[in-house]
């Protein structure tokens, strides 16, 4: 256990940052599943801007790899572009 004032002020602060970046990287997950389940061209491409914004961000804020960004992103280009 923590013994120093600023030790426990960390934890509680990497406790929030957790809750907070995984409400983020939830929100994310659940809008690339949302893209990857359009079967309609249309609104997968008006949906796809959104998606690729919201990946950019947790990458910037490295809540996820800048790699792990960018095989979403490209798979994510590839699903829209092979719907008919």
């Amino acid at each position: 256990m923590a013994n120093h004032q600023s030790a426990k002020k960390r934890i509680r602060q990497a406790e929030a940052h957790n809750l907070h970046n995984k409400y983020y990287a939830k929100t994310a997950r659940n809008a690339v599943k949302a893209l990857r389940s359009t079967t309609d061209k249309e609104a997968a491409s008006t949906l796809y801007p959104k998606v690729v914004s919201m990946i950019d961000k947790l990458a910037k804020r490295n809540i996820i790899h800048k790699n792990k960004a960018s095989n979403l992103k490209a798979s994510l280009a590839l699903h829209i572009k092979g719907l008919a």
